[in-house]
């Protein structure tokens, strides 16, 4: 067999659709770490080339709080796959607050919304808040994964950040540009979302009759009285933050299974309480798509938000251990499973409706 670079097309189609591999490659490349400089390196400028021509990343980033439920949707398409998009993305990151007893049945019906073309990089727990990191099968070897640990539920943003504690083995991907009080700074691009509690100053009625002018997606005669967006324009929170341009309802607080907002005796104004800011060392690394909220999910009292980003990648440093992620094969199988017990009861109601529509009597 020829291996020059000359019959690598014809390689490709007379064996498979994978890219050939050389003899001399497969002597010569290590795995274990990720290298900038060495030739051929799994998270070097060449492959990326090869990947990304673009080098950019579609990151899905989604918050909701669940308010403890039970009782999952029965459908979680319109919260990972809005059918107003044109592709799925590379990366699915999901947070709740709040989350399901069952965090187990949590992670498999995300993998049963999200197929077979994605697999469990990571998830964790602090309680009641669940992270859940999904990544497109085919870059689950581009991918380290690192624990990061809150030692206790802390609300305040600046307690947070000095709280926050990372691997001794994660590099800073620049030291000259961090700040030791803050380890988010160690990083090209951070996300933080969640349920905040973030509240709109102004009497509920007032926030009633902006909603009910039907000002569509201007929603800044609200945004105005935002405690969030306050603050941030202070300095006194998320300095070096950003927030895409809200152009949906306030979500939170609804009554359960409907578009009423809070009818209890309490009567909360309604609030943007739950968002998805970014940071980024380089302007435009962090490019945002879509910014909106899931009105179609109602078992909670708060609508999901989520976010579409299309993220800017960089090589990777020579000391990232590449961990692959947290591969489940179990859950994998168990999402798979269901989401074929789900299409075949598709198809036999379907069959079923079209006998029905085509009996016929004689007399």
């Amino acid at each position: 067999m020829v291996s020059d670079s000359a019959s690598v097309h014809s390689m490709k189609s007379t064996y498979s659709v994978l890219n050939p591999i050389r003899p001399r490659d497969v002597r010569n490349r290590s795995f274990l770490e990720g290298s900038v400089l060495g030739n051929g390196a799994l998270l070097g400028a060449e492959e990326l080339d090869r990947y990304f021509p673009e080098r950019r990343l579609g990151v899905y980033v989604a918050t909701w709080n669940m308010q403890g439920e039970k009782g999952l949707p029965y459908n979680l398409d319109d919260l990972l796959l809005p059918a107003d998009t044109d592709f799925a993305q590379d990366v699915y990151v999901i947070g709740v607050q709040e989350g399901c007893p069952d965090r187990r049945e949590w992670e498999i019906r995300l993998q049963e919304t999200l197929g077979p073309y994605y697999v469990m990089l990571y998830a964790a727990a602090h309680g009641v808040l669940y992270l859940t990191i999904f990544v497109r099968r085919d870059l689950i070897w581009f991918c380290s994964a690192g624990d990061s640990k809150v030692y206790e539920r802390i609300l305040d943003y600046n307690k947070i950040i000095e709280a926050l504690a990372l691997p001794r083995n994660l590099p800073d991907t620049n030291p000259y540009r961090s700040t030791t009080s803050d380890v988010t700074t160690r990083f090209d691009e951070v996300f933080w979302f969640g349920d905040f509690n973030f509240r709109l100053n102004k009497e509920r009625g007032e926030v009633e009759a902006i909603l009910n002018q039907g000002v569509g997606a201007d929603m800044s005669p609200l945004l105005q009285h935002d405690q969030l967006l306050k603050e941030m324009k202070e300095g006194s929170i998320f300095k070096g933050f950003q927030e895409a341009a809200i152009q949906f309802p306030p979500t939170y607080k609804f009554d359960i299974g409907c578009d009423v907002y809070d009818t209890t005796t309490k009567q909360r104004t309604p609030s943007y309480t739950d968002r998805i800011l970014y940071r980024n060392r380089q302007a435009d690394d962090i490019k945002v798509v879509k910014y909106t909220s899931c009105s179609s999910i109602k078992t909670s009292d708060h609508r999901p938000v989520i976010g579409m980003f299309q993220v800017k990648l960089r090589p990777g440093r020579d000391n990232i251990p590449l961990g692959a992620g947290q591969f489940d094969r179990s859950l994998y199988l168990e999402g798979i499973r269901r989401r074929i017990t789900r299409e075949l009861k598709k198809r036999e109601a379907a069959m079923k409706n079209q006998n029905n529509s085509t009996v016929c009597t004689i007399s």
